[in-house]
């Protein structure tokens, strides 16, 4: 199957989610795997590049103060040390339509930006469980703020994800499911509804505040 690829001249992705909390073990265990994994996907896989997602094994989100903490060191080691392309997935617990969808995604993006990771993979709302429950609004929102972050003095980018952690984290038992992709946007033109685009411009506002330079 490589074999094929690779004389096909494919971009190969290799996708691996370390699971926080199982088999592996805790933060320090699941990011030796996290990096393990990373390299095999270049020597045993020819990988072109290669797609994270550390994944709690309780909420089954990218954007827990574990996984995201799993994340940043293994994308800021591997930039350091070689030339790889890396990625990462985003699953935020809360659905679209919803400010905590919104920050979960932000607080992420920030990360993935600051660590030094080339590609970013979103985003499965709603841990990508419920039918419809996704839509372009939150990739947007991933976007915007990782142009926003590039650059920024990792002392300030660890406040910032401070202050955004604790307006979320503590949410995740009842976080909210959001609204379908038809009930949040305008399906025969597919843009977003009025409700949404207040939603969004509440957090893009928040944001600010915090001390990102949002378009």
């Amino acid at each position: 199957m490589i074999a094929g690829w690779l004389h096909n001249g494919n971009v190969i992705m290799v996708e691996q989610m370390p699971i926080f909390g199982g088999y592996i073990g805790g933060i320090e265990e699941t990011a030796i795997c996290d990096v393990a994994t990373t390299l095999a996907s270049f020597t045993l896989l020819n990988a072109s590049y290669h797609l994270d997602g550390p994944i709690h094994i309780r909420w089954g989100t990218t954007t827990s103060r574990e996984t995201l903490q799993i994340a940043g060191h293994v994308a800021a080691a591997i930039d350091h040390n070689t030339d790889l392309l890396i990625a990462n997935q985003y699953y935020p617990i809360s659905g679209p339509c919803t400010e905590m969808c919104l920050t979960e995604i932000a607080t992420q993006a920030i990360l993935d930006t600051a660590s030094g990771r080339e590609l970013m993979s979103g985003c499965a709302s709603a841990k990508g469980v419920l039918e419809d429950h996704t839509s372009g609004m939150e990739a947007r929102m991933l976007g915007e703020v990782a142009q926003a972050a590039a650059g920024m003095d990792l002392g300030e980018v660890n406040d910032i994800l401070q202050r955004l952690l604790r307006r979320y984290e503590r949410r995740f038992l009842t976080a909210p499911a959001g609204r379908t992709f038809q009930e949040c946007y305008n399906v025969r033109r597919v843009t977003p509804t009025k409700e949404y685009l207040k939603i969004y411009e509440t957090v893009v506002d928040m944001l600010r505040k915090q001390g990102l330079d949002m378009p």
